[in-house]
This record gives C-alpha cells, structure tokens and sequence, in this order.
C-alpha cells in the first residue's frame, strides 16, 4: 500500500523521534548531564508535535473531505474529537 505524501512525512518524522528518544535513554542510561538529555526530550516533543500536524492535515485535505460529503454531522463529531485531543 502507498502512503500518501504527508504520511509518508509524519513517518519520517516519527522514526527520527522515535531516533531520538533512543539517544535520550541512552543519555540517561550513561548518566549524563540533565540539561543535556533535557535538550533531547524536547527534540523528541518536537518531532512528534511535527507527526501530529502533518497527519492532521493530511486527514484535513482527504478524509474529512470526504466525511463531509457523506455525512456532515459526523465528520464535524470527528473534527472536535480530534481538536480535543490535540489540546
């Protein structure tokens, strides 16, 4: 199956956090200076804040355009749902 391009980024961008947080363990693992490891776990929010956003407009622009069509009530259900969650 092909992703579509903004997946295609979100996936990217989740194995570099996922990258990431690998060196945060080991930072942690190896004991080393906090500020350092704490620089690292903010790269990783990063990253994953980026997935998060490229995934929701991805499904902006497809599905809920879609959702729309067929049955606006729910596709405005979905809409909030994913707003509350991503707050």
């Amino acid at each position: 199956m092909k992703l579509s391009a903004g997946k295609e980024k979100a996936l990217k961008l989740a194995k570099q956090a996922q990258g990431t947080l690998a060196k945060v363990i080991a930072m942690m693992e190896g004991d080393e200076y906090c500020p350092n490891v704490i620089q690292q776990v903010n790269s990783v929010c990063g990253f994953l804040k980026s997935v998060k956003t490229e995934l929701l407009a991805g499904h902006l622009d497809s599905c809920i355009v879609k959702k729309m069509k067929e049955n606006k009530d729910q596709a405005i259900k979905e809409m909030l749902k994913i707003y509350n969650l991503s707050n």
